[in-house]
């Protein structure tokens, strides 16, 4: 404060010695004079202007520390307030790949520790996760998306066709593999009989921009048929090639109680209260990510009850199966993708139906994928049939996260030549 009194008075000294001078010069000397002192006076006051404001803007670093290191401040802090930098890329990660995430935690808790798992096990805890998928389900099912879907029905017809009778003949081919343990090739079989995904395939369609509401009627429409037809093409496409019997009328009804009825519930939830239905509309993410802890408990469930096995199990046999689910995916998207360009062929060409990408987007996407639920429902029906379920369920795990991953990667393919003709 003391500085700019100096400099104000250093600035008002110069006018009032000038102001002398003038009254002891002739008048033919004022008016120039004068023009010479406006002129020093305007300079002086813009130099302390810029005096004040860089002084004021130092300060103000200084206190909020942005000018320079502040000796008040303590390392620890300055060392805290740097984490949240370190962990947002960590939380953003485990957000955005939150549902593997969880699959392979599941596995690693099961083999880790295998105890809270055989007592989950104990008490049903794996029908009580089933239960809770479909129950969800139907609780964001809403009338309104059905009902939009049935423009585009011969594509949902085909894409029924797809899960349902087509890729299960795959399991033919499965079987004549020759692997140890064998129940991975099993598992794998069983897993291309099974309908489609319940969630990601939809979730992934939204994020291609395809046809959500015909997805979600294929995802409907193929997990109700499939507690008739997944019965069918177990016993007649695998059980007969492994001289095994498949209680059909038994799992038949165990599918109506762990997928039908959960799945009405919800929707009859849904439409009776009107609050219900406002509140998982608004709460899609958080329903998404209790579906995924329910669908985690699987895995760990199954994983623990089968350690003793699984750690005979050499570390080659393990990436094998990995590979096999990954070739399995890559083989149902070859035969949509060239299905769906022969249909437009037929039917049209670039005015058929097929080849509006929305369509084509959902059809290739949730044809290509198979659920894990309704295979763990399966095999937890089916108890040793077919081996141990804990085998036959760590394969499948591996290709339902490869199909996720590698849909996620196509979409993004998608998303980026889009926006490339876009920018063209």
């Amino acid at each position: 404060m003391a500085g700019t009194l100096k400099t104000l008075t250093n600035l008002i000294s110069p006018v009032t010695v000038t102001a002398h001078l003038r009254s002891q010069n002739s008048k033919s000397n004022d008016r120039s004079f004068d023009a010479i002192n406006n002129l020093f006076i305007s300079r002086k006051v813009r130099s302390v202007r810029r005096t004040l404001i860089i002084r004021n803007h130092a300060n103000s670093d200084q206190v909020q520390g942005n000018g320079g290191p502040n000796p008040n401040e303590s390392p620890r802090k300055s060392g805290f307030l740097s984490f949240p930098v370190l962990a947002e890329p960590l939380l953003s990660f485990a957000s955005s790949n939150f549902l593997p995430l969880a699959l392979i935690g599941g596995v690693a808790l099961g083999l880790a520790n295998p105890g809270p798992g055989c007592l989950a096990h104990r008490y049903q805890l794996s029908i009580v996760s089933t239960f809770g998928i479909f129950v969800i389900s139907g609780l964001r099912l809403r009338s309104e998306d059905i009902g939009a879907a049935a423009e585009a029905w011969p594509v949902g017809l085909f894409g029924l066709a797809s899960i349902l009778l087509f890729t299960p003949l795959l399991s033919k081919i499965i079987l004549q593999l020759r692997f140890q343990p064998q129940e991975f090739v099993t598992g794998l079989a069983l897993f291309s009989c099974m309908p489609t995904t319940l969630s990601s395939g939809v979730a992934l369609t939204r994020l291609a921009g395809g046809n959500c509401a015909l997805a979600l009627a294929m995802t409907v429409a193929s997990s109700l048929l499939a507690i008739m037809m997944v019965p069918f093409s177990i016993s007649k496409l695998i059980a007969s090639g492994l001289g095994a019997s498949v209680p059909t009328e038994q799992l038949f009804r165990r599918l109506i109680v762990t997928l039908l009825i959960p799945l009405i519930l919800g929707k009859a939830f849904r439409e009776s209260f009107k609050g219900l239905a406002e509140f998982v509309d608004n709460n899609n993410q958080l329903l998404s990510v209790l579906s995924v802890i329910l669908l985690s408990l699987v895995p760990w469930i199954q994983v623990s009850r089968s350690r003793p096995l699984l750690v005979m199990v050499k570390p080659e046999a393990f990436l094998v199966a990995v590979m096999m689910g990954a070739l399995l995916h890559l083989i149902l998207l070859g035969f949509n993708a060239t299905s769906i360009r022969c249909l437009c062929a037929v039917s049209g060409g670039s005015k058929s139906i097929f080849a509006k990408k929305k369509n084509s987007t959902a059809l290739l996407l949730i044809a290509s994928q198979k659920a894990l639920p309704v295979l763990v429902a399966v095999v937890d029906q089916l108890g040793g049939t077919f081996g141990e379920p804990g085998l036959l369920i760590i394969p499948c795990v591996a290709a339902h996260l490869n199909q996720i991953i590698m849909d996620s990667f196509l979409i993004t393919f998608w998303n980026k030549k889009d926006q490339s003709l876009a920018n063209t």
